[in-house]
């Protein structure tokens, strides 16, 4: 677990930028990248001029863990957006945002995306009163967020939004306390996303 804690750290440290992989620490003053923001080993303070493929790469890796899906995974969202109407950068955000994994997090039931992997896994989650144990599964409008109703279940979850308590819910997403249930109120647009992301330049990556 320590070996996975570092590595996480080290994700952060290479991007230049906190990528909030760890849940609620990342907001404290315990953050590692708060300590030491730059890359490990004896170069890690060097500065080093990127390519502008380099930045490109850089700025893909950055969004894939991020939102954690691999390359095969993200290359797919890709392709829709490239194929849907619309700004295809705005568009591929919007399908990584909408992924189940993503909705939980956002709605705080869990304290990282990770995390909210693990949960949907294990079958805690509840998509319009069904059962859905896929991290990747696409949310739409209407859709009803909720948690089996299973006493721990909900006390794991509950102890979650405590922690996520003062981390406001995007507005596309409503939230119920009292019910634990979510509901998707429309599709999520770019301005949502709240964290710097260049997407134009992950589609120059991919448009070569």
């Amino acid at each position: 677990m320590a070996r996975y804690k570092d590595a996480v750290c080290r994700l952060c440290r290479r991007q230049g930028m906190k990528l909030f992989l760890k849940g609620t620490k990342c907001f404290t003053d315990k953050c590692p990248f708060e300590r030491r923001g730059y890359a490990p080993g004896q170069h890690g303070k060097s500065t080093v001029k990127l390519s502008n493929y380099g930045i490109q790469l850089r700025e893909k890796q950055k969004v894939k863990r991020l939102y954690g899906v691999l390359e095969r995974q993200f290359r797919r969202y890709f392709h829709i957006a490239e194929r849907a109407k619309g700004i295809t950068g705005a568009k591929l955000l919007e399908l990584l945002e909408r992924r189940l994994d993503n909705v939980i997090f956002r709605l705080g039931f869990a304290t990282n995306r990770a995390g909210a992997r693990q949960i949907i896994r294990y079958g805690h989650i509840l998509v319009n009163k069904r059962k859905v144990n896929i991290p990747s599964y696409s949310v739409k409008v209407g859709d009803i967020v909720s948690i089996k109703p299973k006493e721990t279940s909900i006390k794991f979850i509950k102890q979650n939004m405590e922690l996520m308590k003062e981390y406001p819910v995007p507005s596309w997403l409503e939230l119920n306390k009292e019910s634990l249930e979510g509901k998707v109120l429309r599709l999520p647009e770019r301005e949502d996303v709240g964290f710097p992301i260049q997407e134009q330049l992950i589609v120059e990556l991919y448009s070569k």
